[in-house]
C-alpha cells in the first residue's frame, strides 16, 4: 500500500479513517501530534488551520507517496487554499468524509473545493460506515484482489 499523509482540519474523519484504512477499532480520539499507524500518517487539524504550522506538513510529506487531501462535506469552512497542493512535492488525492451524512450538494461542492486545490482524483467516503472505502483502498494499494 502506497504511505500516504492525512491533511484537513480538525474533525474532517483524518484519524477515522486512519483507523478504517488500518483495520483498527473505531474509537473517537483527538490527535495532538503527527502520528505513524502503519502506512499511515495521521495529522492534527491544527497544522492546516494554523497556517505557521503549514510547513510542517509539506516536510513530513517527504515521508509519504501520497498526501491525501479531507474535507468534511458537512462542514461550513474550507481551509485549503486554490491550488495548495502544489505546495507539496508528491502528488495530492482529495477525499470527500462524512458522505453518509451530507445531501448531494454538499458532497459535489466539496469535491469542487477539492479538486480547487489540486487534489485529483477525488473519493467520497464514509469512515464510519465503509462506504467508498473499497475504490479508495484500490487507488492506495493498485495490486488488492488481484491473485
Amino acid at each position: 500500500m502506497k504511505r500516504i499523509i492525512l491533511v484537513g482540519p480538525t474533525a474532517s474523519g483524518k484519524t477515522t479513517l486512519c483507523q478504517r484504512l488500518n483495520g483498527l477499532e473505531q474509537v473517537y480520539k483527538k490527535t495532538q501530534a503527527i502520528e505513524v499507524v502503519n502506512c499511515t500518517i495521521d495529522t492534527p487539524g491544527e497544522h492546516l488551520e494554523h497556517r505557521s504550522f503549514l510547513q510542517g506538513l509539506v516536510v513530513t510529506s517527504v515521508e509519504a507517496d501520497l498526501v491525501l487531501f479531507l474535507q468534511d462535506a458537512t462542514a461550513q469552512r474550507f481551509l485549503f487554499s486554490p491550488g495548495q497542493a502544489a505546495a507539496f512535492p508528491i502528488p495530492t488525492a482529495g477525499v470527500v468524509t462524512k458522505a453518509d451524512i451530507a445531501t448531494e450538494e454538499q458532497c459535489r461542492q466539496a469535491e469542487e473545493l477539492l479538486a480547487l486545490a489540486g487534489a485529483d482524483p477525488i473519493f467520497r467516503v464514509s469512515s464510519l460506515r465503509g462506504d467508498g472505502m473499497e475504490e479508495l483502498l484500490r487507488f492506495l494499494d493498485p495490486g488488492r484482489g488481484q491473485p
